[in-house]
């Protein structure tokens, strides 16, 4: 291995067993423990699920709805208790929450060993079905002995030679007293045929996926993905802007005879983490992935559309408060700007994010990040779990990218969600307030958003407005390798500032197998040539900024986009989806070099992950 390779790979080894310490170290560790349990990856129906049946049953989660991401065991909780407590549950979601069951079934499995939700000492139900669709259904009693699981886990009629798909979930499941093991295949297959373009937009992504848990003290997730694609003409031009090929680190070209592709991209992602139930109400979890914090489909605050980055995270739990911290090592730019075995500069993101669930329906939450960078050390005054950054980045001097944020969310007549964001990077109350001219350092970030349960009375036709807007310069910082940014992605929007946006989103699931989705967006952006700086580029130092004052979003090379999706998927089985997919995007530029056109017609296969849009 070269020599920086090598002193790359044992400053990580260095960071991470330096943070695990100086982390143990301020928690005791309890003999006994509430399991939280692997988490649901992101994008799972899960997410919607449990979000619009908390606003439709106006009963509240155990969970904080902001904090993504939810725990297994908890929505397992959440489901048996909307199961037998909601009286305005339609045939639809009862089908909802079987899929929460069959999901995650390892929490339902009674064993002499109470380490799962339902133990030994528990009483054995049974259900008793009320009505001939065997829908509806009361919960009874039996006799101890007869059964050895709950009545929510459900089996498979046909497993595949014996061993296989024994439940409808799982490929391959395991259940011994202190230890459970899940195994799934992952396929996302998509190809689509572009209009005025002479080769096939391609999706080819497989791999497999492992979770389980000991002693309901120790708990572990991986998955690894091995993908070859060919995207639009925009994610392309994005792609060769930033050296970066959204969500993923190193790739290389990829060309297919098979296909007839000649312009493609072949990359790994792999994610995981292993996590510990510290106490009664602290876990935590040491990791690669993505983080993501908010209610809307967008995060002003921190977002799923960079990379996977090594992270530490403290989750405490304590009656109303939910407090999560989050120390994560992040590359300075992307791997593919170094080509050969060159190391890549690395920097540190320190965030904590205080969530306060003042009523079962309203919910705040104050988020604060800093990144910084120090020659590939962390700063270890940034251990400290409850002051405030901004503080600790005074007392060294400021030398740090520090942010503030702030999250609410307020369900409203079991139809309604409101909900928001607010990001300060810098701003100048007079220049911000009373003054108004638009000085370069007022760097804020607004999201404003309303979600519709049931609209018009439409059983799963759910509906959602969202409004998001950065303006010029924000996440940016004096030096360009502490922006909020890693490997070149943004840690927030995918269009990182100088920008305004207004998404429309539908959902529509006339039964539990067909699904329609469609996305409606409208932006308004400025870009930059060769050899300006007007504010959207995280990748630029705010230093070289192209004026102090008359600032305002869309400033540059001004451009509106529209864009417009719609899917239409049906489940043959748990998590195994046939899909058909219209995309439609136009792009105006002030730049008429610059204006594309983007429309295909597509369809594929998935099994056991969700879609990654890109949709920017």
């Amino acid at each position: 291995m070269p020599v920086d390779q090598t002193l790359s790979a044992l400053q990580t080894i260095a960071f991470i067993s330096r943070l695990f310490i100086g982390i143990s170290c301020l928690v005791f560790f309890s003999v006994k423990s509430i399991g939280q349990g692997s988490a649901v990856p992101l994008g799972n129906d899960s997410y919607h699920i449990f979000n619009r049946l908390s606003i439709l049953t106006g009963i509240p989660m155990d969970v904080h709805p902001s904090i993504n991401t939810y725990l297994r065991g908890d929505l397992v909780r959440y489901a048996m208790h909307l199961d037998t407590s909601a009286t305005n549950l339609s045939q639809l979601d009862r089908e909802d929450l079987n899929y929460i069951f069959r999901d995650n079934n390892e929490w339902l499995i009674q064993t002499e060993y109470p380490t799962t939700l339902t133990g030994a000492n528990e009483p054995i139900l049974r259900r008793v079905y009320t009505d001939s669709s065997q829908t509806f259904y009361r919960l009874e009693e039996t006799e101890s002995g007869i059964a050895n699981t709950s009545p929510y886990y459900i089996r498979s009629r046909k497993p595949i030679w014996k061993y296989f798909y024994r439940t409808p979930a799982n490929f391959f499941e395991l259940d011994r007293p202190f230890f459970q093991l899940r195994i799934n295949p992952i396929i996302d297959f998509r190809m689509a045929k572009a209009q005025d373009d002479d080769e096939l937009i391609f999706y080819n992504r497989r791999g497999i996926e492992v979770r389980g848990g000991i002693d309901d003290r120790v708990y572990f997730y991986s998955n690894i993905l091995e993908t070859q694609a060919r995207f639009p003409d925009y994610v392309s031009d994005r792609i060769e802007r930033d050296k970066a090929v959204p969500g993923a680190t190193l790739y290389k070209e990829y060309e297919s005879s098979i296909f007839d592709i000649t312009n493609g991209y072949d990359f790994l992602i792999a994610q995981g983490y292993l996590g510990f139930n510290l106490t009664r109400h602290i876990g935590m979890q040491i990791g690669h992935g993505q983080n993501f914090i908010g209610n809307g489909y967008r995060s002003l605050l921190l977002s799923d559309f960079s990379a996977n980055y090594l992270y530490i995270k403290l989750n405490t739990r304590v009656w109303k408060f939910h407090y999560q911290n989050i120390f994560a090592e992040l590359s300075a730019e992307s791997v593919n700007t170094r080509p050969g075995s060159t190391s890549v500069p690395r920097k540190y993101l320190a965030a904590h994010y205080f969530n306060y669930q003042i009523t079962p329906k309203f919910s705040l939450g104050l988020f604060e990040a800093v990144v910084y960078s120090r020659n590939n050390d962390f700063e270890f005054q940034y251990l400290n779990p409850v002051i405030f950054y901004r503080t600790i980045e005074g007392a060294i001097g400021s030398p740090d990218n520090v942010l503030i944020g702030l999250n609410g969310r307020w369900d409203l007549f079991n139809r309604f969600q409101l909900y928001g964001q607010l990001m300060l990077d810098e701003f100048k109350f007079d220049e911000l307030f009373i003054e108004r001219r638009g000085w370069w350092a007022n760097k804020y970030g607004i999201q404003v958003g309303v979600k519709y349960i049931n609209t018009f009375g439409i059983d799963h036709f759910d509906t959602q407005v969202e409004f998001n807007s950065a303006r010029p310069y924000t996440f940016t910082h004096r030096d360009s390798s502490t922006s909020y940014a890693h490997e070149n992605q943004p840690l927030a929007h995918p269009l990182g500032a100088n920008f305004r946006e207004l998404i429309l989103r539908g959902r529509y699931q006339p039964t539990h197998k067909w699904r329609l989705d469609g996305r409606l967006m409208f932006a308004e952006f400025g870009e930059d040539n060769d050899t300006t700086n007007w504010g959207s580029n995280l990748l630029l130092p705010h230093t070289t900024r192209e004026l102090d004052f008359g600032n305002e979003i869309g400033q540059g090379i001004n451009s509106e986009v529209i864009l417009l999706g719609l899917d239409i998927s049906y489940q043959i089985r748990h998590n195994i989806f046939l899909e058909l997919n219209y995309f439609y995007r136009r792009q105006d530029s002030a730049d008429n070099s610059r204006d594309r056109t983007t429309q295909y017609f597509g369809g594929g296969f998935r099994m056991n992950i969700a879609h990654r849009n890109n949709d920017f």
